[in-house]
């Protein structure tokens, strides 16, 4: 388990990129933490350290985003999805071998989170501090 203290978005950002180094390409993270906690913050970081040009925003309202390049970025938040049918082809994304699927709020959709995967909490501890903790690795 690493457990990493983050002071503000860009340490959370910086923090993300190089964590990806360390991620096998192909992997599932669960990115897990209350709203507003920086979860689609650390996402951005990941997005500049695989070269992605296009600003990374909260998928919420789209479900997933996609991000193609040479090395692919899946974002999918699930929030949207509690209580709802999750047969919506979400499943022929995750774990993409040519990317990295990050997936926001998957306690929404259990059945389709691999067993093996990354489990990342991002707790907010005052002000603009959190507390990122990655499991799985």
């Amino acid at each position: 388990m690493i457990t990493y203290i983050s002071h503000n978005q860009d340490e959370t950002k910086l923090f993300a990129e190089e964590l990806i180094k360390k991620i096998p390409l192909g992997s599932v993270i669960a990115l897990t933490g209350d709203l507003g906690a920086g979860k689609t913050t650390f996402v951005q970081g990941v997005a500049k350290a695989l070269g992605i040009k296009d600003k990374v925003a909260s998928p919420t309202f789209n479900i997933m985003k996609l991000y193609l390049g040479e090395i692919s970025l899946i974002h999918i938040d699930a929030y949207r999805l509690e209580n709802m049918d999750h047969n919506i082809g979400l499943d022929e994304y995750i774990g993409y071998e040519k990317g990295y699927t990050f997936i926001e709020w998957p306690m929404y959709i259990p059945e389709l989170i691999p067993e093996k995967h990354i489990e990342i909490n991002i707790r907010n501890i005052g002000e603009d501090n959190r507390e990122i903790t990655v499991k799985g690795l």
